[in-house]
């Protein structure tokens, strides 16, 4: 078992591995599935530890974990649920303040042990109890995306079948770096709207910041989440099919019909090669992103899915299109 040396432990020994053919260990494992493709869907750090000397990693049941971890899909994995049967596995998770200030071989130990090995767990459950051999779409933000660049590097590598049924891989909020392309020379990242087999990524930002983006690495890759382009030309909010709100509990604001309500010409969207981000010049800094313990002002990492949702949705069905038009009938 890899871990930081100065990380501190509840366990003495390996912690016990999820039990993921108990439905609790699920934040959603549909019984019944009426779309043709599955979206695999992993959240973003949702668990913070008590204290300072509190363990780094949750436990599976951890309750603000949980609680967090669904608002996190009502904001983030419904855009797939129109066109997706979606499953999400709890896993444990490492507390984002103290992983994200260790430099990045340590933060790799950190996340490659319990969460990774949660995920990559979750991942042959799926597979072998849920999935029924339906091609799938990787989805994740900040600590799950980062998570799923070890299933794509290790398990994708190990199992080209499995592979070969992936749809894309929707990496967001999360670095996705030309050297870990040339690590993994079987994956590919996303150059158009219609591509398939290919990692999509970006982390949105202000046009300035105030300070360092701890998920962005340098020369990370980007494309844009309105055009679906990888090159620096501007996309108008116009263009954006639409964002939506969040309200102060995380969830999205809803309307009569239980569904987020589609917000128009608000999110803007353009690449900045050179800092391997998402620059958004239309939505509010100070309301949205004012900073905090750990982003600094300006860094819209809780908007990389609501400010692009209904173009993430379009998106999503667009890919799921391409990849079965090519399949043979």
């Amino acid at each position: 078992l890899v871990r930081s040396l100065s990380m501190p432990m509840a366990e003495a020994s390996t912690p016990q591995p999820v039990d993921y053919a108990s439905a609790d260990n699920w934040l959603s494992a549909p019984t019944t599935t009426t779309q043709p493709v599955d979206v695999f869907y992993l959240y973003p750090t949702s668990f913070q530890r008590a204290g300072a000397d509190a363990p780094v990693i949750a436990t599976i049941d951890d309750q603000g974990m949980r609680q967090r971890a669904q608002a996190a899909f009502a904001r983030q994995a419904t855009a797939f649920e129109t066109s997706a049967n979606v499953f999400a596995p709890y896993y444990r998770q490492a507390d984002a303040q103290y992983t994200l200030a260790l430099p990045l071989a340590e933060q790799d130990k950190v996340v490659g042990d319990i969460p990774a090995g949660d995920a990559l767990a979750a991942f042959q459950y799926y597979l072998d109890h849920y999935n029924g051999g339906r091609p799938f779409i990787l989805a994740g933000h900040s600590q799950g995306s980062n998570v799923l660049l070890y299933l794509l590097s290790d398990y994708m590598k190990e199992h080209p079948d499995v592979y070969k049924r992936m749809i894309a891989a929707y990496v967001i909020g999360y670095s996705v770096t030309p050297d870990f392309l040339a690590a993994n020379p079987h994956l590919k990242f996303a150059e158009g709207a219609g591509d398939t087999g290919v990692i999509v990524s970006y982390n949105t930002e202000a046009p300035t910041i105030g300070g360092t983006n701890p998920v962005v690495q340098p020369h990370s890759l980007a494309i844009n989440p309105i055009s679906w382009t990888r090159d620096e030309t501007p996309a108008p909010a116009a263009q954006n099919p639409g964002s939506i709100e969040l309200m102060q509990t995380g969830y999205p604001v809803t309307g009569a019909d239980g569904q987020p309500t589609l917000v128009k010409d608000f999110a803007d969207a353009q690449v900045d090669v050179e800092r391997g981000v998402v620059i958004c010049s239309t939505c509010p800094v100070d309301k949205l992103a004012p900073g905090n313990a750990l982003f600094p002002r300006g860094v819209f990492h809780t908007f990389d899915y609501p400010f692009y949702y209904f173009s993430i949705r379009e998106n999503a069905a667009a890919r799921i299109g391409s990849f079965l038009a090519k399949q043979p009938q």
